[in-house]
């Protein structure tokens, strides 16, 4: 059996992070913060 390279093993490190990384920012900017007036505005009216 072939041993992984360095290089493939870095590679798919970066590619991974970059999928947490991602999934991270995107549930940061789309949950609600404590500033946030616009959430409930729609029921309010």
């Amino acid at each position: 059996m072939e041993e992984t390279s360095l290089l493939v093993k870095i590679l798919v490190a970066i590619v991974i992070l970059h999928l947490i990384a991602g999934f991270g920012y995107m549930i940061y900017k789309l949950s609600p913060r404590e500033g946030d007036d616009d959430v409930d505005d729609d029921e309010e009216k």
